[in-house]
């Protein structure tokens, strides 16, 4: 591990971050409160574009070999990100962003790094037709980049999910010997570790869009590649607290009758901020629920997948069951 490449980022991270605190408000990357806001005053965001930076300065400077050989991966991960900060900047709509992660996901696609196989049950390898991988891979990628975005709705909660998420994918990575998964992985933990030192309740900046989309590129990225390694089950748990939280949320919409892309305050740090109205206490609480979830993931990689299905659809289930919020109408 190329621990001068690591700390290039770490200070490149703070150092970009710190200016875009420093004059965020002044070219616009600025989020004011509405009335589904966590935050009650205008907040710098856009730390996104730290993120990417960082890393591709660094590689530039340190690992230019890196570049060549990524470069594909690089590429997706810099036209979501740019998709991220334009929206940062303009509210674009959602239809546009989705243009940008169809051609991340194309790029992916045309370089043979998509999702094939939906894994192995009761002896048979569940493989997609041909004609369906690329739309399989672009909806998977889209699904979990927008739940990604979802969950970054309280001060340090996007980065602490995604810091675990990573870090399974890191072991992950140690365990096969696998150059990508170490490499990536190591890169957007230690920027998303600079960007928690501003980022800690109460947040000094957001990341924005510019940050969730291209975190949830990157995990996808990382996903697809594991999927090289460990059952596509275990991959769920790995990723599940996002995954979940978008599920029970469509679900309430569904039963309410009410449009699926009407946002809300019904997602799980909702719930639990409901409760104790502490956003360190509901931070550190769904990142425990993220650390079990992945070691549960990492645990089961190689387990009977079809029983590993059934005990997340359980999961599933109890958390639809426990994060209700008409629970405390019955009290």
């Amino acid at each position: 591990m190329n621990y001068l490449l690591l700390s290039s980022i770490f200070i490149i991270s703070i150092v970009t971050i710190s200016l875009l605190i420093r004059y965020g408000k002044e070219i616009g990357l600025v989020d004011i409160p509405n009335e589904r806001s966590m935050h009650t005053k205008a907040i710098p965001k856009g730390a996104g574009i730290a993120f990417v930076f960082a890393v591709l300065l660094s590689l530039f400077l340190f690992d230019f070999e890196y570049l060549q050989t990524h470069y594909f991966i690089l590429l997706s991960i810099a036209i979501v990100n740019i998709a991220g900060v334009w929206d940062d900047l303009s509210n674009i709509r959602p239809r546009t962003k989705i243009i940008f992660i169809f051609l991340s996901a194309l790029v992916l696609y045309m370089n043979d790094f998509a999702i094939f196989s939906l894994g192995t049950y009761f002896g048979y390898e569940i493989l997609l037709p041909t004609w369906f991988v690329f739309p399989f891979t672009f909806f998977a990628i889209t699904g979990f980049t927008n739940a990604l975005n979802l969950m970054d709705g309280l001060d340090g909660l996007a980065s602490v999910i995604s810091i675990v998420m990573l870090t399974t994918f890191l072991a992950v990575g140690f365990k096969y010997n696998d150059e990508l998964l170490i490499s990536l992985s190591s890169f957007f933990i230690v920027t998303l570790l600079a960007f928690l030192l501003f980022n800690w309740n109460p947040a000094k900046i957001f990341m924005g869009d510019s940050g969730s989309l291209a975190l949830g590129m990157i995990i996808s990225i990382l996903t697809i590649r594991s999927g090289e390694y460990i059952a596509p089950v275990s991959i769920l748990f790995i990723i599940a607290l996002p995954l979940i939280d978008t599920l029970i949320v469509i679900i309430r919409r569904f039963q309410r009758k009410k449009s699926l892309f009407e946002a809300d305050k019904n997602h799980l740090h909702h719930f639990l901020h409901n409760i104790k109205g502490n956003t360190r206490y509901t931070v550190m609480i769904l990142g425990l629920m993220q650390v079990v979830f992945s070691i549960t993931g990492y645990q089961l990689s190689h387990s009977n997948e079809f029983l590993s299905l059934i005990l997340f659809m359980i999961m599933l289930y109890l958390s639809f069951s426990l994060f209700d919020q008409r629970l405390k109408r019955r009290s």
